[in-house]
């Protein structure tokens, strides 16, 4: 793996915005809307499909030891792909990606300037267009150096050309070497 995707897996791994179901019941009725049936939970738990309604209803309070394990193993397993989505889905659409690097960037500039790449410490909040890039990248499997490319346009636009307010003879912007590179959504 690259540097960036270290990165989103890191910012993904600090996604948890909500603990998932902690008492029976809830866990239940999270695993009955992922599976569609009692039976097709129950299958998944190796338990029959009235124990499953029972602790639905609230019949049985607590499950074996064994079967609770299996019951918390389930529902984790498949909430946190949910929260990923969720926030990537948030950040892509509305929010964006803040991206904090050290790293060297180099660039091309009109003649005259100073073009030389050099070590900088960023911390720049790109717009949500950015992370649906960077996403629809990681999901493509596209390589390392072409999401440094989705990012080092993204550095060209927000922070070297200020939105369009400076540097517009910049034409082309370059992450060479990362120190390290973080990511948050």
């Amino acid at each position: 793996m690259g540097e960036i995707e270290d990165a989103i897996e890191r910012a993904d791994r600090e996604a948890f915005t909500k603990d998932p179901p902690k008492t029976l019941k809830g866990q239940i009725g999270f695993l009955l809307k992922q599976f569609g049936s009692a039976k097709a939970v129950a299958a998944e738990l190796g338990v029959t499909a009235d124990s499953v309604n029972r602790y639905r209803r609230g019949a049985r309070k607590h499950a074996r030891a064994d079967v609770a394990a299996k019951i918390d193993e389930t529902v984790k397993a498949r909430w946190q792909p949910l929260v990923r989505k969720r926030r990537q889905k948030q950040a892509a659409t509305s929010g964006g990606i803040t991206v904090e690097t050290r790293a060297r960037f180099g660039y091309s500039a009109a003649v005259g300037t100073t073009d030389d790449g050099r070590f900088r410490r960023l911390t720049v909040h790109l717009p949500a267009t950015y992370a649906q890039r960077l996403f629809d990248a990681r999901n493509s499997g596209a390589s390392d150096q072409q999401m440094r490319g989705i990012i080092a346009e993204g550095f060209k636009e927000v922070y070297f050309q200020d939105g369009g307010g400076r540097a517009m003879g910049l034409s082309d912007v370059e992450i060479n070497a990362i120190d390290y590179l973080d990511l948050d959504y």
